[in-house]
Formats: structure tokens, sequence, C-alpha cells
């Protein structure tokens, strides 16, 4: 089992509400998700030491920076972590290699600059130590940056908003630059972000925060199935999300039966929940199966629905659709499907087609009431 790198537990009332404990191994990577205000940035801080909590804990390789109980709080030039800022805080005024230098007053004066040469190579900026920072595009900035967090030799490095100043091509390259360099770091990594996709395909595991509460935690691939609630669902961009009745565990056939819209929908048993008890549903668009209009399939029989198109967007060689499937209610249905098929059955804004909510992709979730964001109103239960 990996090393625990870093454990931090953090509480106060005021005048940012925490209550968090999260964990990250050494060589591996951490993202916290959530809105603005949920204490993704206050996390960041308090482990640099830029912010200490009413109460809290945090130990990183068996180092203790911060133990309220024992008023213990080790100043920011006492840990060693290494921070990458939104922004990048790089010195205007400085080369790129000496930005880095400026990070390793602890080796001697005559093994800074092959220490900093080096770091720059490691994010490949090879060439590049002499140009200040105006005249480098805002990925070498960021490389950079990295290259003087690293410079510390961290126990943790940080991250805040990474890759937000960049644009979506640059942002690509520096995702792939940053796997390959984790392969070569074993220190825990955390990093904040607004973006899903951007944590999912980082993060080891996800803390999804919310004023400042853990909500759940766990693989990216598996807390967007699964959420423990439809706020967490909602958090991960879930836009199938519903309300229905329990209304049979079938056992023999590994079931549950929903009542949903005066309908009656399949779901993969969850016996979790008592018969007549109201729930919220989702399902993933990548599991609403499109029915082709050339030949039919067995799981065209699982939850068929019809409706019109009244969304389509092409993003990332996939179709992007929202089918309305009851006008009255204003209830509609996202799906995405590879954009080739899209074409082949003739999709486009305003067709008619028909879907199948796939058992295996329907996922239940403890009662809430469930707003239409668009509207501000709260959903029809039937």
């Amino acid at each position: 089992m990996a090393e625990v790198g870093i454990q931090i537990r953090l509480i106060q009332k005021q005048p940012i509400p925490l209550d968090i404990e999260l964990s990250c191994q050494s060589g591996e990577v951490v993202a916290l998700v959530g809105p603005s205000g949920s204490g993704k940035t206050t996390v960041l801080r308090s482990i640099a030491g830029l912010y200490t909590p009413q109460q809290g804990a945090i130990v990183c390789q068996q180092e203790t920076w911060l133990d309220t109980s024992a008023h213990i709080c080790k100043p920011t030039h006492q840990r060693t972590v290494g921070l990458v800022f939104q922004n990048y805080a790089l010195f205007p005024h400085f080369t790129a290699l000496d930005n880095v230098i400026q990070a390793l007053p602890h080796l001697p004066k005559q093994q800074r600059k092959e220490r900093g040469l080096a770091l720059l190579d490691k994010v490949h900026l090879k060439g590049l130590e002499d140009r200040y920072p105006r005249t480098l595009s805002g990925g070498q900035q960021q490389r950079v940056a990295v290259a003087r967090a690293l410079a510390r030799d961290p126990k943790v490095l940080l991250l805040d908003e990474p890759f937000s100043a960049v644009d979506q091509v640059t942002r690509r390259r520096l995702y792939r630059e940053l796997i390959e360099l984790r392969r070569s770091l074993s220190m825990p990594i955390i990093i904040v972000t607004h973006d899903l996709d951007e944590a999912t395909l980082l993060a080891d595991r996800l803390y999804i925060l919310h004023r400042g509460i853990t909500l759940q935690t766990g693989p990216p691939l598996t807390v967007a199935a699964h959420p423990v609630s439809a706020l967490v669902a909602r958090l991960m961009n879930q836009q199938n999300i519903f309300t229905a009745q329990i209304i049979e565990h079938d056992l023999n056939r590994q079931i549950t039966l929903l009542r949903w819209r005066g309908l009656v929908l399949e779901a993969l048993l969850q016996s979790d929940y008592a018969v007549g008890q109201w729930v919220c549903w989702m399902i993933q668009p990548a599991t609403v199966l499109l029915h082709r209009r050339d030949r039919k399939s067995n799981g065209e029989r699982e939850n068929p629905l019809s409706g019109i198109i009244i969304e389509y967007f092409i993003l990332g060689g996939y179709a992007n659709i929202v089918i309305q499937v009851d006008k009255q209610l204003n209830i509609n249905i996202a799906m995405t499907v590879p954009l080739h098929v899209a074409q082949r059955n003739q999709l486009d804004y305003g067709e008619q087609i028909t879907i199948s909510l796939l058992a295996t992709g329907i996922h239940l979730m403890p009662y809430a009431e469930i707003r239409d964001t668009k509207r501000s109103q709260i959903l029809s239960v039937e």
C-alpha cells in the first residue's frame, strides 16, 4: 500500500466555514472540485501556511506542520511546499532561470545554476533560460512556475487552477506534460480546478467540496457514475437528474422498478431503498441508447422513450443532444453519441427520435427537491 504523503483536517465556523478531511498518497494526484466559495483554495493556503484555520492538523511526510491542539503552526518558510499559482507569480525582472534559482537558496551558490537548468529542461524549456516572463507564452510561463515549485524538492506539490490562463491547445499539451512529469515525482500532488474534464483526466481521486464540507471522494469516473446525492450529481454537472418512487425489487431479475411520469422504469437492483420510498435518480448521457432507424437491438427494450431533439451541437467528435420527452412538464434527457453515429442516423435539431435508458446506467440517490436550473422551479413529481 502506498505511503500516505499528507493528511489534512481543517475545522472552523467563521469567517469561512470548514469541516474538511482529506489525504493524498505519495505519487497520487488528488483534485479538489467544487463551486466558488467551497473552500478549495483555502485548503491549499492552509497547507502552504498562508492561512491558519481555527482548528486543524496537517501532517506531511511524517512532519507535523499544523496541530492546533498542540499549538504547533510552522511558518511558510519551514514547510517544503511547491505551489503553482493561477497567475504563475513570476518575477517579471528575472529571467526564467533566475526565477527558478530564487527557489534554490538551500543549495550552495555554485550548484544553483546547474540545478535550475536541469529543472527547466525537465519541463521542456531548454534553451529559453535567458528569456524574461513577458517574452514567454502563457504555457511557457506555467512551465517556469512548475520548475520553480519543484526547485525546493517539495514534500507536496500544490496547483491552484494552473491551466486556467492558457488556451485549449496549450492546455492539452500541458496536461500531457503533467501526466508525464508525475511519473518521476514521488510526492503527493493536490490540484484545485473548476474543470471536471481536467480533474477526470489528471486525478486519481476527487474530493467534492461544497460550502467548506467534503461531500464525496473517490475515483473520478466512480463519483460521476455513483454520486451519493443529487447535490453531488449537480456539482459533477450531471444533467439527467429526476425523482421517482420505488415500486418493487425483483430479486430474480436483479432489477428495481421505479414509477416515473406514469411510466415504469427498470434499474439495476438497488435494494437499499424501501418499496414506496421516493428517490432521486440519474443517468449519464453516455448510457442513454439511441434507437437506430435501420435495425433493432436487444437494448432497445430497456426503458424506451420518444421525443424531439431541442439541442444539438458537436464537440470533440461527439454529438451532444437534448431530447424533450415531455413538453408540458419540461422534462428533457441529455445524451452523447459519436458524431458518425449521429450522422448515420441523420440526427439534427427538431428530429423525432427514440431512446432507451439502460437499466445498468440508472443510479438511485436519496430524495431531494430537484430544481430546473433554467426556470428556477421545482420539477413536478408523479
